[in-house]
């Protein structure tokens, strides 16, 4: 498909998406980012902002399997992955699959669960795959975890290894919607949900993955990234004493690669300084390693990175390929 048919496409998928979320497009964008770029996404935000809605629906819209794992602090790895179950009927052991074996898993506060859960999500996450009894078994493809955080509860909570939140490929931040979007979803609430109709089939999602891989990067803008990466790992003195680690090669290496996604959704063959810019915040925020002295005057990692775009010369490139 040539670049303006794949927007086309793609932008029908999210206008069925909008029939049912109100407002949220950075959110919607980002998860068709994620999609498109094959990673994973990781939303903060309150409760009530539609993050379970928007993955369910996205799912109905794509014609995919979901399926929402709630994170408690009893949950155990075969909640999430499966076990092997004993049927006396037939004398022997039959395996029985988790709930990670679907096309879209929300992981719903995802801090809320121990350790050994996050291990078991990590292979999943990574690998695309689970280990059970010394067998494995893939899960479908295509495959996203979009894991929610509530900043406004810390009681029962564990913090998330920094090897699994690197594994996320974008994190965004999602705040309260405005007058007009929250008096639409008051509205919407007063009427039957309308029927979802599905946009595209898995098939063509898988497509469009493939297509990502031939939008063109220039190598200026790839150098952009690692820039932006290397800043946060050599700050400035303004910002040296509130960053103990900086972003790994994960972040420029997520930067390019959603980048290309993101200039496919706005029909491009090409990425431009605008596509990084955009994203640059998004896949960098949740590899900041913060010191005591920014949690304590509040310094938080956008502040940095805002910084950090500032600071970092902007290459000139060409608006296409060479």
């Amino acid at each position: 498909m040539e670049p303006a048919e794949v927007s086309e496409r793609l932008e029908q998928a999210l206008f069925e998406i909008r029939r049912v979320i109100a407002g949220q497009d950075q959110m919607l964008e980002r998860v068709l980012v994620c999609l498109l770029a094959q990673g994973h996404l990781l939303i903060e935000g309150v409760p009530g902002l539609a993050k379970t809605l928007t993955i369910k629906t996205t799912a109905g819209v794509l014609g995919g399997t979901f399926a929402r794992v709630q994170f408690t602090p009893d949950l155990v790895p075969a909640d999430l992955v499966g076990t092997r179950v004993y049927r006396p009927d037939k004398g022997a052991f039959d395996t029985e699959l988790g709930p990670v074996f679907c096309n879209f898993l929300l992981a719903d506060e995802i801090n809320r669960a121990p350790a050994k859960v996050q291990s078991a999500l990590l292979e999943v996450m990574q690998e695309r795959q689970v280990t059970i009894a010394h067998t494995t078994y893939p899960v479908p493809d295509p495959f996203l975890v979009m894991a929610t955080q509530n900043p406004i509860e810390s009681e029962g909570t564990y913090p998330l290894p920094e090897a699994q939140v690197d594994r996320f490929m974008l994190k965004i931040l999602i705040d309260y919607p405005d007058h007009d979007e929250e008096l639409t979803i008051v509205q919407r609430q007063l009427i039957a949900a309308p029927e979802l109709r599905e946009a595209l089939s898995l098939d063509d999602l898988k497509e469009l993955q493939r297509q990502v891989f031939d939008v063109y990067v220039d190598p200026s803008l790839i150098s952009y990234a690692v820039q932006l990466a290397t800043a946060t790992r050599r700050p400035g003195p303004q910002h040296a004493e509130y960053i103990s680690f900086g972003a790994s090669p994960r972040g420029p290496i997520s930067i390019t690669q959603a980048s290309r996604a993101l200039a496919l959704i706005r029909g491009r063959d090409y990425v431009t300084t605008d596509d990084v810019r955009a994203l640059a915040k998004d896949a960098l925020r949740h590899r900041l390693v913060l010191s005591y002295s920014a949690l304590a005057e509040g310094v938080t990692a956008d502040r940095i990175l805002d910084s950090v775009l500032a600071s970092v010369p902007v290459p000139e490139v060409s608006l296409s390929r060479p």
